[in-house]
C-alpha cells in the first residue's frame, strides 16, 4: 500500500479499571482514564452493561439493561502488561478484553475496505447452513462440515503491515497465523459463539461503521452481559476469560461494515 509505515513502538503498561470501578447513577460520567504516565485522554462512549462487571462486584459499575456508560472507568487495578501504555487503550468489561480506538487513519481504513471488496468473498458456511455475511479466510479456516481446521490461501502481502501493527498490541510472542476478512451488509450480524479452541488470541479491526460487540456468560440461572461499542478504525483484543469463557455476538448492523479478524494459534 502506498502509505506511511504502520509500525509503532511497543506498548508499556495497561491499567485494569475493572478492579476499582464505581457505582454509576444515570447521567454520571466516569473520570478520564489515565495511563501509567498520567496523561489524560478524552472520554469516549465505550460500553453498556446489564449487571455487575469486573472482578470486584461490590464496587462494579451498575447500569440498567441497554443504558450506556460514557468515558472511562477510573480504576487503578493491577498492571496486566507493562508494555502497553504507549497506546491509547481501554481494559474494559470481561477480564482479558482490551480496546484501542483509532489505531489506523481514515485513508488506511478506506484502502483496507477497497482491498476487502476486491476479494472473492463468499457467504459464511456453517455446515449445511449459509450465513448472510460474506467472508474470505487466509492461513487457516475451520470446516464446519468436517469439524476440523484446514489450510487456506496464504495471507496476502497487503495485510503484512497491518499484521505487524496488530501483533504490537499483543504479547511479545504473539504471531498472527489466521486472518478472516468479513463484509456485513445492513441488518447482518453474527450469533452468539466462542471462537474455535484451535485459536488463541483474537484481534478485531472494525472498518466502515460502528457495531455493538456484545458479551455474555452464564451465572447460575442468569446471564451476565456487557456491550462494547466498537467504533470504525478501532481494535479489540480478546484474551483470557473474554476469549475462553464469555460468548460474543454482533446484532444486525445499521450501516455497511467490514472487519478483519486476526488470530494466533494455540500450542
Amino acid at each position: 500500500m502506498a502509505q506511511a509505515s504502520l509500525a509503532l513502538p511497543r506498548p508499556s503498561s495497561i491499567i485494569n479499571p475493572c478492579s476499582k470501578a464505581t457505582t454509576a447513577k444515570k447521567g454520571t460520567s466516569f473520570a478520564p482514564f489515565r495511563s501509567f504516565s498520567e496523561q489524560p485522554m478524552p472520554g469516549r462512549r465505550l460500553m453498556a452493561v446489564d449487571k455487575l462487571i469486573g472482578d470486584n462486584a461490590g464496587k462494579a459499575a451498575v447500569r440498567k439493561r441497554g443504558e450506556t456508560i460514557r468515558g472511562r472507568t477510573a480504576g487503578q487495578g493491577p498492571i496486566v502488561n507493562k508494555q502497553l501504555s504507549l497506546f491509547s487503550t481501554e481494559t474494559v468489561g470481561p477480564a482479558g478484553l482490551r480496546y484501542y480506538p483509532e489505531i489506523i487513519t481514515p485513508s488506511m481504513e478506506h484502502d483496507l475496505i477497497e482491498r476487502i471488496r476486491g476479494l472473492p468473498l463468499m457467504p459464511f458456511q456453517f455446515g449445511a447452513y449459509e450465513g448472510k455475511r460474506r467472508v474470505a479466510s487466509f492461513g487457516f479456516k475451520y470446516d464446519y462440515t468436517l469439524k476440523r481446521l484446514q489450510e487456506a490461501k496464504e495471507v496476502p502481502e497487503w495485510l503484512a503491515p497491518v499484521i505487524e501493527k496488530v501483533e504490537a498490541h499483543g504479547d511479545p510472542a504473539t504471531r498472527i497465523r489466521q486472518v478472516l476478512c468479513t463484509e456485513y451488509d445492513v441488518g447482518v450480524g453474527i450469533g452468539w459463539h466462542r471462537d474455535k479452541p484451535h485459536f488463541d488470541e483474537v484481534f478485531g479491526l472494525s472498518l466502515g461503521s460502528a457495531c455493538r460487540f456484545r458479551f455474555r456468560r452464564k451465572i447460575g440461572e442468569e446471564w451476565e452481559r456487557f456491550t462494547l461499542d466498537a467504533e470504525p478504525r478501532s481494535l479489540y483484543v480478546m484474551t483470557g476469560e473474554s476469549r475462553h469463557v464469555w460468548q460474543h455476538s454482533i446484532p444486525g448492523v445499521e450501516a455497511p461494515r467490514y472487519s478483519i479478524t486476526f488470530r494466533s494459534m494455540t500450542g
